[in-house]
Formats: C-alpha cells, structure tokens, sequence
C-alpha cells in the first residue's frame, strides 16, 4: 500500500459563461492548484480523478426559447452534451499527461451535489479538491454552493480553491 499513489478527486465543469465552452474558472483553478500545490514534481506520487459532474439543461435547449423537436432533435442533443463533456475531460488529461501525473477521468450526469459525494463513496479517493465561485451570502441562499455541500457531506477530506476577485466575472454566478 505505501507505494501506491496519493488518489485525488478533482471535480471540475463547464464554465457557465456564454461563448466559453471551456473548463470553469473555479474548476481549473482547483486543478492548477492541485498541480502546483499537491503533485508539485512528485508527479509518480499521485493519481488524479477527474469528476465531471453534468448537469443537464431543465429543457435540454440550451438558452433557446422554443424550438419544434422530432426525435432526431434530442438524440443530436444527448450527443452535443455528451460531446461537451468529453471535450472537457480532454482539456484536464492533456494536462495530466503533458507533466506526466497519472490520471482517470470520467462524466456522471446530475445534481453535482450528489454525483460528487456518490462517486467520493464509489472511489474512496484521498481527498477531495473542489473549486468556489466565493459566492456571497445573499446568493448562496438562491444558487447553493457545492463546494459547502461536498464540505458537510463527501466521504474524505475536502480542500476548496476560492477563485480571486481578478479572476472573477462581472456577474460572481457566472463561472
């Protein structure tokens, strides 16, 4: 068991910006600070798992008002989101790879509350690392935080990466 690597759960997501199909500020955050912070150069050390927690879309049409659907409609959007969330993966395990830390990766859809913890309880990772948007409180009480859930709730020990004021958009919902 000693010379088994460190297993670090990072979770990460979708920015919610429109036009940014990327990482979220807070989520790379967290897994930059994981590379610099945890794995440093010890890259044999440690193994990370990547989460993607997805959440899907209340109407499955992203930002669209109305749209008339055939059957064809929805499974070209079950792809799209399947496809954006693959996309964000490879963004993660390139990096992974690039510094040469082991890694795994992969997407479970839901409420990311309870997708992280599920899979905290599946996998038994070591810790935990989970970025924050640094919500105020007046907001909390209408978004909620996943991070404050994770904190109370995941199986492990949980380390929060607070995105600074600069890295911030106008809007601090917006990630």
């Amino acid at each position: 068991m000693e010379n088994e690597p460190t297993r670090v759960m990072v979770a990460v997501n979708e920015s919610t910006i429109k036009g940014y199909p990327h990482a979220s500020i807070s989520s790379k955050k967290a897994f930059e600070w994981t590379l610099k912070k945890i794995v440093r150069s010890n890259t044999s050390g440690f193994k990370l798992l990547l989460l993607h927690a997805q959440v899907q879309d209340e109407d499955g049409f992203d930002d669209m008002d109305s749209i008339y659907a055939s059957p064809d409609d929805f499974r070209q959007m079950r792809e799209r989101n399947k496809a954006k969330g693959l996309h964000l993966l490879e963004f993660f395990v390139k990096k992974c790879h690039e510094i040469g830390v082991g890694c795994e990766a992969w997407i479970r859809k839901g409420d990311p509350t309870e997708v992280i913890c599920h899979e905290v309880r599946r996998v038994r990772p070591d810790f935990l690392v989970v970025g924050s948007r640094g919500l105020g409180p007046f907001q909390k009480v209408f978004v909620g935080t996943v991070s404050e859930f994770c904190v109370k709730h995941a199986e492990c020990p949980v380390i929060i990466i607070k995105r600074t004021a600069e890295e911030s958009p106008q809007d601090p919902a917006d990630d």
